[in-house]
């Protein structure tokens, strides 16, 4: 089976993450860069797959991008399939399922477009690999989806498996949890630097302080996982063994961090312990059972990130509202303190007496939310 030299990927992300995302991608040393609507497109060597599927830490999945064509017609999508050197990719025994989903197309009915792309690429690899009767599909799962927006078909293979957010450190976690993708987002769009100290005042099972802890240390957050694409033919499996020791190598076990988590329930903060220490941070970060209305740092030119309640159940309203007051009272008398804050309250502001230096529309799921970013004033 011939190997792909030269492959064209897509990382998906959540709107408003992309031009984090691709300023991770063009970390990983890849320059020929797209920013689309939730995705970053690159082309890269075949070393990519396993390096981005490790390092990205704001990206939802990496898929590698088989072809793309117009299409109007059920003849025109299984023709131009069928056409794709799909055998390049997928041995003969290959599991293919197939998932899709069409935008604003001729060709809306999805579950159609999936059983026609299925049979194209059955037909072609019967063909090309001289095979009697139907594919065994026993072997590794090569999953493809077809992506119809406005009549242009994209056909790609996932590379991830389960989604990036999946790190494989979670043991338990709390009602609503950010994504480990968004909390790993929010700490990079702030100016913090792994020797300055991160408070997040309402950590849940621990999700942002962890990340900033990974992000602190350099380590990759997708050490302690499987990916889809380990097991693929095509990508020889000296490159996943390189892109785990580039890992290794590049983390920074010896940076000292100061980061601590603080919740009012006792119960999260025991998660968010054993989270952190399957994450293999050990005691790296400090957990405090605590108030926001007990916070009183001590130390200067420090950063807090946070994901408060909303408040949007019914009963909960006043209390958010009266912590998010509290809140802002204890911090005007920090004022060397950067404060970020995602909510989709939209009083937030008015709460907490101050409005912010900068504000930034993001998406926590379907909800679509403020990321409120006070900065501080150094003070030395």
């Amino acid at each position: 089976m011939p190997k792909p030299k030269k492959v064209t990927l897509i990382a998906t992300t959540a709107m408003g993450l992309e031009s984090i995302v691709a300023k991770e991608v063009k970390g990983l040393g890849y320059e020929d860069v797209t920013v689309e609507n939730g995705r970053v497109r690159y082309e890269a060597d075949l070393s990519a797959i396993p390096r981005s599927n490790l390092w990205l830490r704001s990206a939802d999945r990496v898929k590698l991008v088989i072809g793309e064509f117009k299409a109007t017609t059920f003849d025109d999508l299984f023709e131009q399939t069928k056409a794709l050197p799909w055998e390049d990719y997928i041995p003969e025994d290959g599991s293919v399922p197939v998932i899709g989903k069409s935008v604003k197309s001729t060709l809306y009915s999805v579950r159609d477009c999936q059983s026609i792309v299925k049979k194209a690429i059955v037909e072609r690899m019967r063909k090309m690999y001289g095979l009697a009767s139907r594919i065994e599909e026993s072997g590794p799962e090569h999953k493809v989806e077809i992506a119809i927006h406005k009549d242009h078909a994209l056909l790609t293979m996932d590379t991830s498996g389960a989604g990036l957010h999946k790190r494989g450190y979670r043991t338990g976690q709390g009602e609503a949890p950010l994504k480990e993708t968004m909390a790993a987002a929010l700490v990079q769009l702030t100016n913090w630097n792994p020797n300055e100290p991160f408070v997040d005042p309402f950590c849940g099972s621990g999700t942002i302080p962890i990340e900033a802890a990974l992000i602190g240390q350099n380590i990759a957050p997708g050490f302690n996982r499987e990916f889809a694409s380990e097991s693929w033919d095509f990508i020889p499996y000296n490159l996943w063994e390189a892109a785990f020791n580039e890992a290794e190598e590049a983390a920074n076990y010896d940076q000292e961090l100061n980061i601590t988590g603080l919740d009012v329930d006792g119960r999260m903060i025991e998660t968010a312990k054993a989270n952190a220490i399957e994450a293999g941070l050990g005691d790296l970060i400090t957990w405090k059972q605590m108030q926001v209305k007990d916070f009183n740092p001590k130390e200067k030119n420090g950063y807090i990130v946070g994901n408060p309640p909303y408040g949007e159940r019914i009963g909960d309203k006043e209390e958010v509202e009266q912590m998010y007051k509290d809140f802002g009272l204890i911090m005007r008398d920090h004022p060397s303190w950067s404060v970020y804050v995602i909510t989709s309250n939209e009083k937030f502001e008015k709460l907490y007496g101050l409005p912010a230096t900068k504000r930034r529309k993001l998406y926590n799921g379907f909800i679509k939310i403020d990321y409120y970013q006070y900065f501080g004033k150094k003070e030395y």
